[in-house]
């Protein structure tokens, strides 16, 4: 058993390395990327002065409303997050402190980042288009969507694309804006068989969407509880697991009958 005064000096000595140790750990680079409530598009209008959906083959409808798609703005590839930056947005309600693994491939150049996420997002709307049309019953032989959407990588957009091609050729089936003329936002990544998949940051999408207008929020039902983190006052949820189910809550919202799902 050590005496006191040894016990003493043994702290003394061993707290000049520690001290060392927390003040090189405060400002060395850690595996955090910092996100924040990035910008949203109106899938339905135009994005740099460019529509985001258009269609040959098919005639298409004026849509009235919009259908925001979200985003998260994350400190770039190239950033490396300090201990001192986790702690002051640990406990921010618009920052998240995210392992920066979630938020970019490991071991790539920033380059080939960008390169995986533009391949994410072309590949997320071919599937958007495919789910769509196929929810319309509609030859993709005969008609053809482009979709443009500057400055915007990944696959998170996919349920908004479909919704927003849904819209411009169908609307509500009836005559009707599948949007109701609401500002409605949303997330979720979308397969050719229409299925919604979850997709991550959607605590600080709902206060994006909500920043610009939004009323409703189409959330993978898989990440309720997360969106109800912080949810912004005025903001709807609606749980979404495919596109044919998103499509009849849309309806059911915008003519006032049916049951809408809620989180």
């Amino acid at each position: 058993m050590l005496s006191r005064l040894s016990r003493s000096r043994i702290i003394a000595l061993c707290s000049l390395p520690v001290v060392g140790l927390v003040g090189v750990a405060v400002f060395a680079p850690l595996p955090f990327s910092v996100a924040q409530p990035g910008m949203t598009a109106n899938v339905l209008g135009k994005n740099d002065g460019t529509p985001v959906i258009t269609v040959a083959g098919a005639q298409t409808r004026k849509t009235s409303g919009e259908l925001r798609m979200t985003t998260i703005e994350a400190t770039s590839p190239g950033t490396r997050v300090s201990l001192g930056q986790v702690v002051d947005n640990w406990f921010r309600t618009d920052r998240a402190v995210m392992p920066y693994d979630a938020v970019y491939p490991t071991g790539d150049t920033i380059k080939e980042i960008e390169k995986h996420n533009t391949a994410q997002m072309r590949q997320s709307q071919d599937a958007a288009t495919t789910a769509a049309l196929d929810h319309l019953r509609k030859d993709p032989d005969d008609v053809k969507v482009t979709l443009r959407l500057a400055d915007v990588g990944g696959p998170s957009a996919g349920l908004l694309f479909s919704l927003g091609i849904v819209d411009k050729l169908d609307g509500d089936g009836s005559g009707g804006d599948l949007t109701g003329g609401r500002t409605i936002a949303g997330t979720g990544t979308i397969d050719a068989d229409g299925k919604v998949g979850a997709v991550g940051g959607v605590a600080l999408k709902t206060q994006a969407a909500r920043r610009d207008g939004a009323t409703v929020f189409l959330v993978p039902k898989a990440e309720c509880a997360d969106a109800h983190t912080n949810l912004p006052k005025g903001l709807r949820l609606i749980p979404v697991t495919n596109l044919d189910g998103a499509v009849d809550s849309l309806i059911a919202l915008e003519k006032g009958t049916g049951k809408i799902p809620s989180c």
